[in-house]
Parts: C-alpha cells; structure tokens; sequence
C-alpha cells in the first residue's frame, strides 16, 4: 500500500504547473535580461574581432573566433525562450540591449592580441554573471534554468580555456588561474 506524501512548501508550484513565485519570475526574468544582453553584446565583440583580427595565424583565430561566436548566438535564444517560459519579458530591440548590458563597449584593440585579451575579459564578466544567475536561480528552486546555466557556464570556460590557451607567450597575457 503506497503512503501519501506532502509536497514541501518550497517545492510547490505557483497557479499553474511548473510555475514559479510571482517574486522569482520578476527577478528571474530580470537577470535573465541582462544575461541576454551582455550574450549579445559579447556576441557582436566576437564577431567583430573575427571580421578584423588578422597576422600570422590569422586562418586560425579566424576559425575559432567564428566557432566561437556560433556558439554565443545559440545562447541569445535559449535565454530569451527561458525567459518566456516562465512568464518573463525578453529583450525587444538594440536600445534594450545597450540598457542592460554589463560588458564594456570599448572596441579600440587593433592587434590580434588585443582583440583576444578583450574577449578573455568579456568572457570572464560572463562567466562571473552566470555563476551569480545560477545562485539566484537555485535560490528561487529554479531547476530548469539552472541547468541551462550549468550548460552556458561550461560554454564559457571552454571559450576561455581556448582563448587563454592561444595566448600563452604573449608576454601581455596573465593566467586565469
């Protein structure tokens, strides 16, 4: 004979299944906007230097930048349809992304170097941000979006293991670590 269980307050559901609290969407849903602006922002930066970086191994950053940067665009939708998912507002234009962006805009890197020292940074921001959007997540027993972020999270650092990687002997270049 199976015993009936109570389900904890905290694992409940909200109104309908899957629902979270009105307070988690609201800030949930804000996180994730600005999650998803500075994705784009980081996007066009990665994109940008793909387009002009240039110098003896140009064939190679060309690639990994491009790779890199495919990568980053798939992320834009998953964060804007998560956000939808749970009753959140995304993004609607270019003037809400430069709002809720985090990462600087300075674009003045010429060097091959420089291009991929700005990317290291910007990568790092993310990754910083996705770790506090986890947190606040997990606080709020978001399960799902979580997960996705768990997802994004290792994106990151492998984009960053690559880019710190292909700038070891560059005298300019710091460790990570």
């Amino acid at each position: 004979m199976a015993i009936a269980t109570t389900i904890p307050a905290s694992t409940r559901v909200h109104k309908r299944v899957g629902a979270l609290e009105p307070i988690a969407v609201t800030e949930i849903s804000k996180d994730l906007r600005q999650l998803l602006a500075d994705v784009f922002a980081l996007y066009v930066k990665t994109k940008g230097a793909h387009w002009h970086i240039s110098g003896g191994h140009f064939r190679d950053y060309h690639l990994l930048l491009d790779e890199q940067a495919e990568q980053i665009f798939a992320m834009t939708d998953e964060i804007a349809e998560r956000t939808r998912k749970i009753g959140g507002t995304s993004l609607h234009s270019i003037a809400e992304i430069a709002q809720h962006k985090r990462l600087s805009d300075q674009t003045d890197s010429v060097t091959a170097q420089s291009l991929l020292w700005g990317l290291v940074i910007d990568n790092e921001q993310l990754l910083a941000s996705l770790r506090n959007s986890h947190e606040l997540c997990a606080q709020h027993n978001d399960v799902a979006t979580t997960s996705l972020i768990e997802v994004w999270t290792d994106q990151t650092e492998r984009r960053l293991w690559f880019l710190n990687a292909t700038l070891e002997g560059d005298p300019t270049h710091r460790s990570t670590e």
